[in-house]
């Protein structure tokens, strides 16, 4: 499994950063314009002016996420369900030089992302405003440029006051990275290539191209496009040539890859579309897009096809934070949870309950994700205030456009969610408002499915159904009625869009009756602010809308007709801590927690969706005695499992019919309990659970030995408290004090607990239940990092990672 995620990360995810043959003077320049922007929270409209004084203004690099530096209130705007931290107005400034060369080029602005509201100005000229907080935009700012020695100024206003305004938190700020790119005046358009595979064997596959060229003149001119695909080494495989004449500003080509690599969850092979625009034989512009040959479809009857094998879709979904991190994006932030969920055996993504970033689907496309790309929450029709509702009358057609033309390229992305829950499923409304969204992605991709994520699932009720636009219908959760769909929708396609909504904390076990719970047990039973805001880890509490895991994936797994699922959550989230009230701040419904360790369940997701070797035991074994200890162990690739409690065999267990684990109860006595799997008597896997002594020792886990001295990349570092032996204390709560000297800063800390009210950004963390996380990130230095963990009354650690 390691090889494979080196093998497949190790292909570039440069989509952003291509580079023309060295023969060739670069034609297009893309720049990081990340870093030494100014901040300051606040209404502060001279930001505009080439007189602001800076002062008292923050000097810092995007991308940004205020709100996760703030502090925990139950009385902050967007409330705990947005994560409990403050929101408001805030405003960014950059200034930056244009060299006399670049005089003639055309000059733009990208942003990937803004929470929200975002207002644009160059040197006091305004740009214009984009409020959908997860939507990538583009301004042309040729017109305004100074060159030489005088300084630009780039000023973005950011208003995020108007709360609630979503349903999770959604940080603060320009929370995704920025791009400045030179042009020539005659250029492929932004998101100016359309790539498609309209007819794929494994003996050839036909590659169609259209590209869209913006042409500087109006005067008749002759230019040459030339089209390379490249295979995942950089060689060529084939191109094509075309003359193209101003008068066309699309062009369409076709070429044929012979014996192609197909594109595939197991083997994400990727080629990359080279398009080079010449004028009197020089080169004018080079565009870069991304390709992945493959093949995919639903049938009604046996669900989803990759390359004409049928493949049970194995998903999560995913909210866009980073736990610590906040919205901020961060490119080894979204890899390490990728690789923990990829090594769970998931193989696809739904992004709940807007667009991700372009980093984010460029790690999809490279290790092998299938992504359903969602883009609202809402319609016409308001879950919360100040939600996207107020938009969607002027916005909707403007940002659907953009999502599907930034998206289309990339081969993980095989299905468009157009909205999540929408209201308009229950009126007439709907019916139109399904037309009309579905029409608008059919004219751009005409390739993938349309779906929505539905909640009724009665015909003659749901409206976005009765549309009839619909590819594939996303039902949510009422897994008990999965059976019966394909008689209330008759031909129809199906996926599991949401499912479970499972409550867990990590490492946290109850006494827990036999029967499932489900809580609160009413709708409307409100708690009287006395609970306890854990819940076993035990495979056994769910929402009152869900089930528990064990219980979806045993119905999924069975009915062919039902392409796949999508758990909810793949991760903890900020925000969202339904049913818990303050000061639960983060939801409960992830197989990993915030901080990105897995809770149990994830070992049975692991044991039935990937090909690796499980044998998982849980709970701890530090109890007292006395009690009776339920003992559960999930696996694989066995017939039996026997579990040993300090040598003696307490006897051997077997899976019978569709049950996903085995159990014992096991009266406690301190030492080891230990379980052996066996195939046709011979051993399979051994696992032990110790009895952990008082704590002792602080053990610092690193993700990876090396950071680039890049400002970006980060570590991320395990610490747990350990007794004398090294066996993870299971309640420890140490408080874990951090220094970070040299090339690396402490940008984020955490322990997955739903209810801390710990700073992410603070020097310091409790553990919870025997672990904590540290971040570090690069600030960009050429020296060592070096890390001290110190905790009162037990053994220190200090580390050193090389900086390269």
């Amino acid at each position: 499994m390691k090889k494979f995620i080196i093998r497949t990360i190790a292909f570039w995810l440069g989509i952003l950063s291509f580079s023309c043959s060295p023969k060739e003077e670069k034609a297009r320049i893309t720049k990081d314009f990340t870093l030494d922007w100014y901040f300051k929270l606040g209404d502060h409209p001279e930001a505009v002016t080439d007189s602001v004084d800076f002062t008292d203004w923050r000097k810092l690099d995007l991308p940004h996420d205020w709100s996760i530096e703030g502090e925990f209130s139950e009385d902050n705007p967007a409330k705990p369900e947005g994560g409990a931290l403050p929101t408001g107005i805030g405003w960014y400034v950059k200034t930056f030089s244009v060299e006399e060369v670049q005089n003639g080029k055309n000059i733009s602005i990208t942003f990937d992302g803004v929470y929200r509201n975002s207002e644009v100005w160059i040197n006091g000229h305004y740009l214009g405003k984009r409020p959908y907080g997860y939507i990538t935009f583009q301004y042309d700012l040729t017109k305004y440029i100074k060159y030489g020695t005088t300084l630009n100024m780039i000023a973005v206003k950011v208003d995020n006051s108007e709360q609630p305004n979503s349903r999770w938190y959604t940080g603060s700020g320009i929370y995704r990275n920025v791009w400045l790119t030179y042009t020539n005046s005659t250029h492929i358009d932004a998101w100016g290539t359309y790539v498609t595979t309209p007819e794929v064997s494994k003996e050839k596959a036909k590659v169609k191209i259209e590209t869209a060229i913006k042409f500087g003149t109006e005067k008749t001119e002759q230019f040459r496009l030339v089209t390379q695909i490249l295979n995942q080494q950089g060689e060529l495989v084939v191109e094509s040539e075309q003359v193209v004449k101003n008068s066309k500003s699309k062009i369409t080509q076709q070429l044929n890859v012979e014996s192609p690599e197909l594109w595939d969850v197991n083997h994400p092979y990727l080629y990359r579309v080279q398009s080079k625009l010449y004028q009197d034989n020089k080169l004018i512009d080079d565009y870069q897009t991304p390709l992945g040959i493959r093949t995919f479809r639903f049938e009604a009857a046996t669900g989803f096809y990759l390359n004409n094998k049928p493949v049970k879709i194995q998903g999560v979904c995913l909210h866009h934070d980073l736990g610590a991190l906040g919205a901020a994006i961060n490119t080894a932030a979204i890899k390490r949870r990728l690789v923990a969920l990829k090594e769970m055996g998931v193989n696809a993504i739904r992004t709940a309950h807007n667009p991700p970033s372009p980093e984010f689907l460029a790690l999809c496309d490279s290790m092998g994700f299938i992504v359903q790309d969602e883009i609202f929450d809402v319609w016409q029709k308001k879950k919360v205030k100040q939600d996207y509702n107020v938009n969607f009358k002027d916005w909707h057609q403007q940002d659907l456009q953009d999502w599907v033309k930034r998206d289309r390229n990339h081969p993980s992305v095989m299905m468009w969610s157009i909205g999540n829950e929408i209201r308009e499923q229950f009126d007439s409304t709907g019916i139109a408002i399904t037309q009309e969204l579905t029409k608008l992605v059919k004219k751009l991709d005409a390739t993938r499915p349309v779906t929505s994520a539905l909640t009724e699932n009665i015909p003659e009720k749901n409206y976005i159904y009765q549309s009839g636009a619909l590819d594939l219908l996303g039902f949510n959760y009422k897994h008990e009625a999965y059976e019966d769909l394909p008689n209330r929708f008759k031909g129809a396609k199906f996926i599991s869009s949401e499912s479970v909504s499972g409550l867990m904390t990590r490492g946290h076990y109850d006494a827990v009756p036999e029967s499932t719970l489900f809580w609160p047990p009413a709708h409307n039973q409100p708690f009287d602010g006395n609970e306890d805001l854990t819940v076993s880890a035990y495979d056994k509490v769910a929402a009152y809308w869900g089930a528990t895991h064990e219980e979806t994936w045993k119905t999924v797994k069975r009915l062919d007709f039902i392409a796949g699922m999508f758990v909810w959550t793949g991760v903890d989230y900020l925000g969202e801590p339904i049913p818990y009230p303050y000061p639960a701040r983060s939801s409960y419904f992830g197989i990993l927690d915030l901080a990105g360790f897995p809770k149990d369940v994830y070992y049975m997701y692991q044991s039935e969706w990937s090909s690796e070797d499980v044998l998982h035991l849980l709970p701890h074994w530090n109890w007292n005695v006395g009690d009776t200890v339920d003992v559960w162990a999930y696996y694989n690739h066995a017939d039996e499992v026997e579990l040993f409690l300090n040598g003696k065999s307490l006897g051997k267990q077997a899976k019978q019919g569709d049950e996903l684990h085995v159990s014992w109860k096991v009266p406690f006595e301190s030492g080891e309990l230990k379980a052996i799997s066996y195939k046709a008597g011979a051993v399979v896997k051994e696992t032990v659970v110790k009895a952990a002594g008082k704590a002792e020792k602080i053990h610092v886990q690193l993700d990876k030995n090396t950071i680039a001295s890049d400002k970006k990349d980060m570590i991320f570092c395990t610490v747990t408290i350990t007794d004398a032996n090294g066996v993870m204390v299971p309640d420890a709560d140490n408080l874990v004090n951090f220094e970070v000297t040299g090339g690396g800063i402490i940008a984020g800390v955490d322990n997955g607990y739903q209810a801390s009210m710990e700073s992410f950004k603070a020097p310091y963390r409790k553990a919870y239940n025997g672990k904590c996380l540290l971040i570090i990130q690069s600030n960009g230095k050429k020296e060592p990092v070096l890390i001290k963990a110190t905790s009162e009354g037990i053994q220190s650690i200090e580390l050193k990672i090389t900086t390269n």
